[in-house]
């Protein structure tokens, strides 16, 4: 009989319950509790969002000026995300959805274009890391998972390319944890909060998402996982709230009281690891 930790009720962070839950076991057929999905930034890096991406268009587009019209690069810039982000259809990758779109919106030549982006990625991106803090706990939550033989996701946003997304890795001191999957620009179709982001990260790493959970500190990005199955928990440290819609988490906690969930949940056995 399969056994995986549950909650008494899911948590409203907003309603002024006593945030604390109670683990509990069910042998009750359920889904085995697998993979442990973490976000990056305002999780496992604390992040100050918006001087981050202050920096970062300061720094990008004095890059890419050269083939696009510096005054509406931003625009087009975000406008393309968007697309990226809301995108559906399962045979673009958000890398392709988002250049397609950009050379629907820009006359600017995109061979050239990408070598830049490249470029700066490459050589100027790792100077933004000023936005950021490192916290040790990020660490030890990941590699204590590890140790207790659980799969482990990089479930960042993936509206990055992955040397973006490696870099940001590096200031969060997590470049050479053992993450069976990365989600980046590169590798996904989907994008955060769409329940299909969720669905396909389960599918690439091969289990239901019932045996997944989803860490993050955003309300509607991270809490749309419990649509797909998914148990989530809600880290509290940096926390993202857009106010709608109101989502609702298996559990909740900052960064020290996450490291102490991880602590008390059971070891996989090697059967159980699949």
């Amino acid at each position: 009989m399969k056994r995986r930790f549950n909650t008494e009720n899911r948590v409203n962070f907003r309603s002024g319950v006593n945030t604390e839950t109670q683990v509990k076991y069910s042998e009750e057929g359920e889904e085995l509790l697998r993979a442990l999905l973490f976000d990056l930034d305002g999780t496992l890096l604390p992040l100050n969002q918006e001087e981050f991406m202050r920096n970062y268009f300061r720094a990008l587009v004095p890059a890419v000026a050269p083939f696009v019209d510096k005054d509406v690069a931003i625009a087009q810039i975000m406008a393309c995300t968007e697309k990226m982000i809301h995108n559906e259809e399962p045979q673009w990758t958000n890398e392709q959805v988002f250049w397609e779109s950009f050379s629907a919106v820009s006359a600017a030549p995109l061979a050239p274009l990408k070598q830049a982006t490249d470029e700066f990625y490459r050589t100027r991106f790792a100077h933004l890391q000023s936005a950021s803090q490192r916290t040790p706990q990020a660490r030890e939550v990941c590699n204590l998972a590890n140790e207790k033989g659980y799969v482990l996701v990089l479930a960042t946003n993936p509206v990055f390319p992955e040397i973006a997304i490696r870099h940001r890795m590096a200031w969060a001191g997590i470049e050479d944890v053992p993450f069976t999957l990365v989600t980046t620009m590169e590798n996904m179709h989907y994008c955060k909060p769409s329940p299909k982001y969720f669905m396909e990260i389960a599918e690439k790493i091969g289990v239901s998402p019932e045996e997944c959970m989803m860490i993050g500190n955003d309300v509607q990005e991270d809490g749309v996982a419990g649509k797909s199955g998914m148990e989530t928990f809600l880290v509290t440290d940096n926390l993202l709230d857009r106010g709608e819609p109101v989502r609702e988490f298996t559990h909740q906690g900052n960064l020290t009281e996450l490291l102490e969930f991880v602590q008390g949940i059971p070891a996989l056995t090697s059967t159980q690891r699949g």
